[in-house]
């Protein structure tokens, strides 16, 4: 938030201790945005995971994400079935379904791999209209969903903000109208409080069908085409690592975007990671499942899709394993320390820091020259065979 270098942001928007726990060391704003909104100028800097994977599968594989093509066909297979990933089982899969935009940026949750499936895209512009959907507020639930299935091309459907201008143009409305029409329904302003006067009547006359009018109606919020076409290309390009360079493609995904990694369950094979999913599974349906037990069932999903391509995830190695990164091996991956529960990022560095003094050769000695590590972590570590067969003490018997 931007404010005249004269002031500060407390002479408007003062600080305080959560309402509910005054002795926290939090500090949070007294008012929320919108009460200081049309006096101050606001900055949004977001931090986007999109990038960072494509900057860890560039350094990982040499590969110039800006030269992926837009159009490769076993990328845009992934959105129709799973053929591309060659799956070593053949059999339909109850978890993975028949698509292979799991774990793709924009595309991977289950509710757009939902809109995938109905919407059956075949190019690149179909994917554009997705993403578009998928951020608007009452554009596809109640809305295009309805259109799609009543046979209406999801490309005539309203998607991005952008397309209610282009089209009210393209149909002969003046371009300004065109233009206020647009503002008024991606705003929310017309599922508010209606059309203004003239707005409809002009729509009729150029032949603006009723369905497109009435989809107007409903919306609160669309998304522009530019952001659209920003994140579908950038999505795009890291599922050709999925299709192409697979172990580059997990090794990043579950070092940047998988939450809930849980090696204790997940290195253990498919068949643990499966009944571990279903345990969580039968939460969710009871509703008892808790916001970090859903971002690990969601990893599991990754995790045996991962296996499902006949890779491996090898036994963590306190000599070898990296802190917070996957690293690629011949047949799969070595976890970092810090997917184990339990493990914090300083212990984990301190371990890669200290090594690179030379090998650890006691479960004792790591003990030692790690004081950040804790008793229990290194027992952790042995029990996941991360020690290796390393002895418990680095002393030798005389006898």
């Amino acid at each position: 938030v931007v404010v005249p270098r004269d002031v500060e942001i407390y002479d408007f928007c003062p600080v305080q201790h959560p309402a509910d726990d005054p002795d926290s060391d939090i500090i949070t704003t007294h008012f929320e945005y919108h009460s200081i909104d049309a006096n101050l100028l606001k900055l949004d800097e977001l931090g986007h995971d999109d990038p960072t994977m494509i900057k860890m599968l560039e350094e990982m594989t040499g590969v110039v994400a800006t030269e992926i093509p837009l159009d490769d066909p076993g990328v845009m297979s992934l959105f129709t079935s799973n053929e591309a990933l060659k799956y070593t089982d053949d059999t339909p899969d109850p978890i993975l379904g028949n698509l292979g935009c799991l774990a793709v940026p924009e595309f991977g949750t289950k509710f757009v791999r939902g809109m995938v499936y109905d919407t059956k895209p075949k190019s690149f512009d179909d994917l554009l209209c997705i993403s578009g959907l998928s951020h608007g507020t009452d554009v596809w639930l109640g809305n295009a969903a309805d259109l799609v299935a009543q046979g209406v091309p999801l490309s005539q459907c309203i998607c991005c903000r952008d397309d209610i201008m282009n089209y009210l143009i393209g149909k002969g409305l003046d371009p300004l109208m065109s233009f206020k029409i647009m503002e008024a329904v991606r705003k929310g302003k017309v599922a508010k409080g209606g059309f203004e006067p003239g707005w409809e009547e002009a729509m009729r006359e150029h032949e603006v069908p009723d369905w497109y009018i009435d989809s107007c109606r409903k919306i609160k919020y669309m998304f522009p085409k530019a952001h659209a076409v920003a994140y579908v290309m950038m999505a795009y390009r890291i599922a050709w690592f999925k299709v192409h360079i697979p172990l580059a493609f997990y090794a990043a995904y579950f070092s940047i975007r998988a939450k809930g990694f849980d090696a204790s369950c997940m290195i253990k094979g498919d068949a643990v990671a499966v009944a571990k999913y279903q345990e969580l599974r039968w939460k969710e349906s009871d509703k008892t499942i808790s916001n970090a037990e859903k971002d690990t069932m969601t990893t599991l999903e990754v995790c045996h899709e991962f296996y499902k391509r006949g890779f491996v995830l090898e036994p963590m190695d306190v000599n070898e394993s990296h802190a917070t990164k996957f690293l690629i091996t011949e047949k799969g991956l070595i976890p970092p320390f810090t997917s184990m529960p339990g493990i914090g990022e300083q212990a984990a560095l301190g371990i890669v820091s200290e090594r690179e003094n030379g090998r650890f050769l006691s479960s004792e000695e790591l003990s030692i020259r790690c004081p950040k590590v804790s008793s229990a972590v290194i027992e952790l570590l042995g029990q996941i065979g991360a020690l290796g067969d390393m002895p418990k003490s680095t002393q030798v018997s005389l006898f």
